[in-house]
């Protein structure tokens, strides 16, 4: 059995949990050297505790690099018993490679880039710095996990040409487990509109201008509109979260959620799904496929992104979902007035999700497992 161990940015996260769940149904053995960024309770896996961390505290999280790197060294018998470290995100891609350095280990490192930070596509010599660190791991990592193409065509090939092996591993639900019903015959049948229209915002909540965008949408259809937001707000990037959203009769907040068991009774209520993402816009947010899509898709839930987004494209490539031009602040309202009143778009769309493969939205067993081989071999050959 192959033996991983993997350096995650939260232990909490749910991201972090899927991919130990797929990990673990791929038959791989798992040891976590994890930050978190909050209690994340009971874990599934076996867990060294690398310390906590802040969301935007950078200068916080640089220094628990180097304090979770000794940590994790420290417990150099369970490293040691790894065939292959797995480290998300650049951060703890410097601090796997810094406690096999403390542990005296040559043990080869799988770098997975969840998303491209904003550090690295600065300008300035912050950004240089970020890029050299970035490039100089990379080399010596035997293979590199993305979730969407758009990181390697805008980012990747860019930066690094030649300096990596990548391998796509979007967003898609773990294999094994039981989601429930997909409702897709209800959603692929036009309802008259006899109840108001629901707009679900589903995650990471971490856009200002998203929480715009829908603030505007429930004061302009108070009555035929209702917008549902589950997941965690990032405190750092939406400055006024819960009073935004209490002020307004059509808004609500569920909070946190559990995936994949409270994943049915979330979309199964819903009719559509923002996708749209400007934390970092022009950069990241262009770039990235969002876990909603995949989600919301297997629901037969079709998802808005606006156009010239990587998500848009996957929208288009699938045909199933609303692509909108700028300014949203008019296009997005005009389509939901005409969704609010003609329920047949969303129909038709979900008849396309529900005629796709179930794989689209599901990953593979042995997906995983067939990466990590590929990448071991790779290494070897070296």
């Amino acid at each position: 059995m192959t033996r991983i161990a993997f350096f995650g940015h939260d232990a909490a996260d749910a991201a972090v949990r899927r991919r130990v769940r797929g990990f673990v149904e791929d038959g791989i053995d798992v040891t976590g050297f994890m930050m978190r960024r909050r209690d994340p309770g009971s874990l599934d896996w076996e867990n060294v505790d690398l310390g906590e961390t802040r969301d935007g505290a950078f200068v916080q999280r640089i220094r628990q690099v180097f304090a979770g790197a000794r940590v994790a060294a420290s417990n150099r018998d369970k490293l040691a018993a790894c065939d292959v470290i797995y480290a998300r995100n650049l951060d703890m891609l410097a601090c796997a490679f810094l406690s096999k350095r403390h542990a005296k280990l040559a043990t080869p490192v799988i770098y997975e880039s969840l998303d491209v930070h904003r550090l690295l596509t600065r300008k300035d010599l912050v950004g240089a710095g970020m890029r050299w660190l970035e490039r100089a791991l990379l080399k010596r990592s035997v293979g590199l996990v993305v979730s969407s193409p758009g990181f390697i065509r805008n980012h990747f090939e860019r930066r690094y040409p030649g300096d990596f092996r990548a391998f796509l591993v979007e967003n898609r639900l773990a294999p094994n487990t039981d989601y429930g019903h997909r409702a897709c015959e209800r959603k692929s049948a036009p309802e008259p509109p006899v109840r108001p229209l629901r707009l679900g915002w589903v995650g990471n909540l971490r856009c200002q201008r998203s929480l715009d965008l829908l603030c505007q949408l429930a004061d302009r259809f108070p009555d035929t509109l209702e917008i549902r937001l589950h997941g965690l707000p990032a405190r750092t990037e939406i400055a006024e979260f819960e009073p935004v959203i209490n002020a307004r009769a059509n808004m609500t907040y569920f909070g946190r959620y559990r995936a994949p068991e409270d994943l049915a009774g979330i979309y199964d209520a819903l009719d559509v799904v923002w996708a749209g993402d400007f934390m970092e816009a022009g950069y990241n947010s262009v770039w990235l496929l969002p876990n909603r899509i995949y989600e919301g898709g297997y629901y037969c839930t079709p998802s808005i992104a606006p156009a010239g987004t990587e998500t848009a494209a996957w929208l288009e490539g699938h045909k199933c979902g609303f692509i909108l031009d700028e300014p949203l602040a008019d296009t997005l309202p005009a389509l939901l007035a005409e969704l609010i009143v003609d329920r047949s778009p969303i129909a038709q769309r979900a008849a396309a999700l529900a005629r796709l493969p179930e794989e689209t939205f599901i990953q593979p067993k042995g997906f995983l497992a067939d990466i990590v081989r590929q990448s071991l071999n790779q290494g070897a050959a070296a």
